[in-house]
């Protein structure tokens, strides 16, 4: 088993140029073709995401300003050596988006969480239609290394579509505990089916739309079962 994960982490490691590429001027991905969930070494132990200590930042752009927030992570699971993660999957509560933009009115944070989760009658497709879609998965693929910079690769599936993506993090894994974050990176929503106030799918939005680029940072921590 360990030599197939070995394999595994050498092909991702030589299709990085097409599968799930990263523009490095930008820190965005392209996201490429969904791949195999990575397989656990024999030695690999289980660790729990602490989901009360892993958040998921958020930040959208438009003409007139922006917004911020965050998106609970509802479980998941690592698997990993003392060196180095092996596999995991986690899923996302798609319920929890929350918006934390400084000096809004509450009414307003309400107003705009609803619209993003779909929750307001007439508008449930806009973005992330909660009510069908109440989470989001990302599935280990692998874990390489770029100039001494480790980089995740994983399949995001949101809206029930499923693209292969990477990003740089950086990791600890500290006797019971692993902690992992990424740099912020940047993902086009289009290419998950957000379509709404998208310049690149609708016409004439003049300067009421809303960028396809969305930001995201991950913070997880995991703790070692018994």
């Amino acid at each position: 088993m360990k030599k197939r994960f070995l394999n595994f982490v050498l092909v991702a490691g030589v299709a990085m140029g097409t599968v799930a590429c990263k523009n490095n001027n930008e820190n965005k991905v392209e996201p490429g073709e969904a791949q195999e969930a990575a397989v656990a070494t024999e030695e690999a132990m289980t660790y729990e995401i602490d989901t009360t200590a892993s958040t998921i930042e958020w930040r959208g752009t438009k003409p007139t300003g922006e917004h911020v927030g965050t998106i609970n992570i509802e479980d998941g699971t690592l698997m990993a050596t003392t060196e180095e993660i092996t596999s995991g999957r986690v899923v996302i509560d798609m319920n929890s988006i929350t918006v934390t933009d400084e000096g809004m009115e509450e009414k307003d944070k309400r107003s705009l969480e609803d619209h993003l989760k779909g929750t307001v009658e007439g508008k449930e497709t806009d973005f992330f239609n909660v009510n069908k879609y109440p989470t989001a998965t990302f599935e280990i693929t692998g874990v390489t290394e770029e100039n001494g910079q480790k980089v995740l690769q994983g399949n995001l599936t949101l809206k029930e579509e499923t693209k292969n993506i990477q990003f740089p993090v950086n990791t600890e894994i500290n006797g019971e505990t692993i902690t992992l974050k990424s740099e912020t990176f940047i993902i086009d929503r289009t290419n998950w089916g957000v379509n709404y106030g998208s310049k690149s799918v609708f016409d004439n939005l003049g300067d009421k739309f809303i960028s396809d680029e969305m930001e995201l940072t991950v913070n997880v921590t995991a703790r070692k079962t018994n």
